[in-house]
Parts: structure tokens; C-alpha cells; sequence
């Protein structure tokens, strides 16, 4: 008996069985590549935790390029020395502490009776001990994050900032050299107390020659960004203050 492919019915169903059939390729695909993806995603932690605390592929002045993934997990088991996770008091070791969700942990922080989790990496370069913090925050359109790295001091030694959506041009340049590189050198105290720095408008700083006033300088155009970089550095790196304070006693 030959099939009417002509009725709305035939329509329908081949439709149908075309869906269930890409569908169900797709998340064979999907579920197949999951540990890949979750792979790189470590890698590119990795990768950005180092960055900041000054191991990279730089060449050129306005480099950014990062340890290469065949590299990256030796790299980082060779600089950073140990991992710590700080629920309130309870500070604890764990060397999976990279793969902490932060957005995760402050969502779940919005309950009062859950303690967050705040993973620091304790590394050593040429000699030097640092300490990298994981921050996020919101820029214009989205999410920026990043990793700052200090010394026991809270002075800044280097960071990493990236974006979800910012504008080309204005605040998607938070992750360019001329713009990180400015933080190197700041502090994140002053007179002993915790101040943040401030990404300003009119710090007529560019080189940064001036580590003293907690200020670097804005993106031309880009205000809004640079005023999240500053609230998330403000309030991301401000609850690791008592841990900090307990390196001084």
C-alpha cells in the first residue's frame, strides 16, 4: 500500500520522528563530549589562576596568552603549593578547591544559616609566596570574574579578569595587559584597614607609577565596567581580610 505524502498527517508525523531522531543524536553528542568540556573548563581555571600570579606564554608587551592546556596541570601542581577552602572559621585543605563554583556559593550564601566556601590558592614563584582569590561580579551587560593575586600584605602581584558580554572596545578591554597590568603594585589597604581599589575616572595614572592611592586608571567609554571590576574586588576579596589578618598575628 504506497504512503500518501501528500496528507498533513505524513507532514506531522516525519516531522515528528526527524525531531526524536536529531534530538536523541544531539544528546548522544551532548553526553559524549561532557568530559571534554568539563576538561577544558579545569584547564581554563587553571590557566587563569596561573596567569595571575604571573606564570603565562607572554612575549610581547600586550601578550596574553596562557600556559597551553598540554602543559597547564603540570604547571600548576609545580606552582601552587596548596589549596585551602575557608568556611567561617574552619579552614581546610582540599586539592580540588579550583573547581568551587563561586556563583554557586553565593547563591547558596543567600540563605543565613549556610556558611560560603571561599577557595585561596597558595602558590610560590621565584622565591615569593602568593596568594590567588577567585572574584566575580556584574560589568554593563553581564558577568565579569576573575583571579587576583597578593602577598601576605594584600599588595597586588598580578591579575586575570575576564567578561561574559561586555562591549568590544570599552569593557571587554578589562582583559587586556594595558588595563590588568595597572593593578600590579596597588594594595588593597590603607592605613591598615581594607579600601578596595577604585578603577577612576580621573586617576591620570597610566603606568601606574603611583602604588600608594588605590586607584588605577578607567577604560575610555567604559565606566560602568570598570565601576564592577572595582565592587567586585571590593566585595569579593574583602571577606579573605581575617584570613589575611590571622598571616600578621
Amino acid at each position: 500500500m504506497a504512503i500518501n505524502t501528500d496528507k498533513n498527517s505524513y507532514t506531522i508525523i516525519f516531522a515528528i520522528i526527524m525531531v526524536i531522531v536529531v534530538g536523541s543524536i544531539l544528546a548522544g553528542f551532548a553526553n559524549g563530549l561532557k568530559p571534554k568540556i568539563k576538561e577544558n573548563q579545569r584547564f581554563e581555571k587553571q590557566q587563569n589562576i596561573l596567569y595571575a600570579m604571573g606564570v603565562n606564554e607572554n612575549e610581547g608587551p600586550n601578550d596574553v596568552t596562557f600556559v597551553s592546556t598540554d602543559k597547564v596541570e603540570e604547571q600548576f601542581h609545580k606552582y601552587i603549593t596548596k589549596q585551602l577552602v575557608i568556611q567561617g572559621d574552619d579552614i581546610t585543605e582540599n586539592d580540588e578547591a579550583y573547581l568551587i563554583d563561586i556563583k554557586k556559593e553565593e547563591t547558596k550564601a543567600k540563605d543565613p544559616d549556610y556558611t560560603r566556601k571561599l577557595p585561596l590558592f597558595i602558590g610560590e614563584k621565584d622565591g615569593k609566596e602568593i596568594y590567588v582569590i577567585p572574584v566575580r561580579g556584574k560589568g554593563l551587560w553581564d558577568a565579569i570574574w576573575g583571579f587576583v593575586a597578593v602577598d601576605k600584605s594584600m599588595t597586588i602581584q598580578g591579575v586575570f579578569y575576564d567578561h561574559k558580554g561586555e562591549t568590544p572596545g570599552l569593557g571587554a578591554e578589562i582583559n587586556q595587559r594595558y588595563f590588568m597590568d595597572d593593578f600590579t603594585g596597588e594594595s588593597f589597604l590603607h592605613g591598615g584597614a581594607f579600601e578596595g581599589i577604585e578603577v577612576s575616572k580621573s586617576n591620570n595614572d597610566p603606568t601606574n607609577t603611583n602604588t600608594d592611592d588605590n586607584k588605577v586608571d578607567a577604560i575610555a567609554g567604559a565606566t560602568i565596567t570598570g565601576d564592577g571590576v572595582a565592587a567586585m574586588l571590593r566585595k569579593d576579596v574583602k571577606m579573605y581580610v581575617p584570613y589575611f589578618k590571622s598571616l600578621q598575628e
